[in-house]
């Protein structure tokens, strides 16, 4: 097989080497061709990107590198893969075990799910050190340290008996790089290591990893659905649809000119677009004044509290029928404390007031009525779909609390037209939410929403984990929801791209506080915070190379 030549025009060596790799799966519904005759090769120093939609067979094949799908459901029909020259396909346990975590290791999209939330930093990477270099408890503590140290976890001492829900997740994952780089691998597999993570702590992550490639003269493999981050630091692309590799080449030359028409729609498909033309003296639907949201920190032996984490700090904000507040900040910063807060899903100080009523003080029976008007999406619709109901029964469900829908057939069209209006088939509502991709996932959420015939929407990172392309259809299902029903929005997220399609004003929040606010045009084009110029600058560096101006 034909290898490209490695970083800097150079001959490295050639560390991995597919050919003709094939995947599928039994499933009860018959065979599925997940990676159908991928080839490509991978030299030291050198960082390769696969990319591709959801569904496309890059994390199968990832996955296949180290032989890690689950048999005996998965099945490789045909392929090669070898390790400096060492067929891993068919390799015995044995000397897979002493590659895997070794000589290759492997980055998780989701450090969360990762990590054994039962064990501590210290203990979890400790684990792989004494696997593979049999180094006694001191000796890996100060390799733990290093590691850490390395990938700039701060405080990294005290970051020892700490446990994954005590850390951002930024910091998370740090970790699992510094797990993935403790034996000093020739090859490291990053499977979407930046989905989900602000554009700051995305710029830090790629930078980081670009670092510790040139240090360690490791190569990289990359997967990922974001092409700016492709055009940031990989050397060349392949581009995945369908199981197959479409398209491939140096990266500078595939962005330049892409020859397949589905790289093309790829790089195309950007969130775009304006946000939903609404009067500027529309009603005021929503309006918080000095919005506090205090957790108290207890220490000692009678849980005495000595300070308070202030997740929300005095925090002000109008949304008007129509209209689209924009929310954003780093991780930590507020946004979803903020968000749960206004819909009295979670405690807080202050004046709420929805509709001209106000909601603090009011007991559930009263406000469960106004539930009904002010609806939230979460940031992941799989987690937030009950995977033993169907989709039918999970929009049902909240006809059935709200009493909408007085029979059986009523409740089953309204489900219907639900459905059809998020651009989903009404027959589907008898599958499952597995059954679904995670575009298709996140407008069934929308649709449990939707159902209601709310006034206000709070949306919370819908769009984080999704593929450019599903991203660019999600924001136009929303425009749409919002110019038909009038919808408000609050819209949370990081992701400063969608957040300028939508929001009509913004908010940037810090800390638990409010750093900047005001029309999304002023905030986008002449910032006067410095923290809200270098979210901007780390948003638009990540992605192409045009700037954050918006159209007046």
């Amino acid at each position: 097989m034909p290898t490209p030549p490695g970083t800097g025009g150079t001959m490295a060596e050639l560390l991995l080497e597919v050919d003709d790799l094939s995947a599928s799966f039994d499933t009860p519904g018959g065979t599925v061709e997940a990676v159908k005759g991928a080839s490509f090769g991978i030299r030291r120093g050198e960082t390769l990107a696969l990319v591709g939609e959801s569904g496309s067979g890059k994390s199968v094949t990832a996955l296949s590198l180290l032989q890690l799908l689950p048999y005996p459901r998965a099945r490789h029909p045909s392929g090669s893969i070898r390790f400096l020259g060492q067929e891993l396909m068919g390799a015995s346990p044995r000397t897979l075990r002493s590659i895997r975590g070794d000589r290759i290791s492997m980055i998780f999209q989701e450090p969360m799910t990762s990590l054994n939330p039962l064990h501590t930093i210290e203990k979890q990477i400790g684990e792989t050190l004494q696997l593979h270099k049999g180094l006694r408890p001191a000796q890996a503590r100060e390799r733990i340290l290093d590691l850490l140290r390395l990938v700039g976890l701060p405080e990294a001492e005290k970051r020892l008996n700490a446990y994954p829900h005590q850390l951002s997740g930024g910091q998370r994952q740090r970790v699992m790089i510094a797990m993935a780089l403790a034996n000093e691998p020739d090859l490291l597999i990053a499977d979407e290591p930046t989905t989900a993570l602000d554009v700051t702590i995305q710029a830090q992550i790629l930078e980081l990893l670009q670092d510790l490639r040139e240090r360690l003269g490791m190569a990289l493999l990359l997967i990922t659905h974001d092409l700016g981050v492709v055009h940031k630091v990989a050397d060349r692309v392949c581009v995945m649809q369908g199981g197959e590799i479409v398209e491939s080449g140096p990266v500078a030359q595939v962005f330049a000119a892409p020859a397949h028409p589905y790289t093309r729609r790829l790089l195309a498909s950007e969130p775009g677009g304006h946000p939903v033309e609404a009067p500027a003296d529309a009603p005021v639907l929503l309006e918080a004044e000095a919005i506090k949201v205090w957790f108290p920190i207890k220490r000692g032996f009678l849980r005495r509290t000595v300070d308070h984490v202030k997740a929300v700090d005095g925090i002000s904000l109008t949304v008007r029928e129509g209209h689209t507040v924009g929310i954003v900040g780093e991780s930590g910063s507020g946004k979803t404390t903020l968000g749960l807060a206004l819909l009295r899903l979670e405690s807080s100080r202050g004046s709420i007031r929805f509709d001209g009523r106000e909601l603090q003080g009011l007991k559930s029976r009263t406000l469960r009525p106004l539930r009904r008007e002010m609806q939230i999406v979460f940031q992941d619709p799989f987690g937030s779909l009950s995977p033993r109901m169907s989709v039918g029964q999970i929009i049902e469900e909240g006809l059935r609390v709200h009493g909408l829908g007085g029979t059986a057939a009523e409740r089953d069209g309204l489900i219907g037209q639900a459905l059809e209006e998020v651009g989903l088939e009404p027959g589907s509502r008898h599958r499952y939410p597995h059954e679904f991709s995670g575009g298709q996932r996140q407008r069934i959420a929308i649709a449990r929403a939707m159902v209601l015939k709310p006034r206000l929407l709070v949306l919370d990172e819908p769009t984080s984990a999704l593929d450019r392309s599903v991203q660019a259809q999600i924001v136009d299902l929303l425009r749409t929801l919002q110019a038909r029903h009038r919808l408000a929005y609050l819209f949370i997220s990081h992701d400063l791209k969608v957040v300028r399609a939508l929001s009509d004003e913004i908010l940037v929040m810090r800390a638990g506080e409010v750093v900047e606010q005001g029309p999304a045009r002023r905030i986008f084009n002449a910032p006067e915070a410095p923290y809200t110029r270098a979210l901007l600058a780390a948003a638009f560096d990540l992605h192409a190379t045009e700037g954050p101006e918006v159209a007046t």
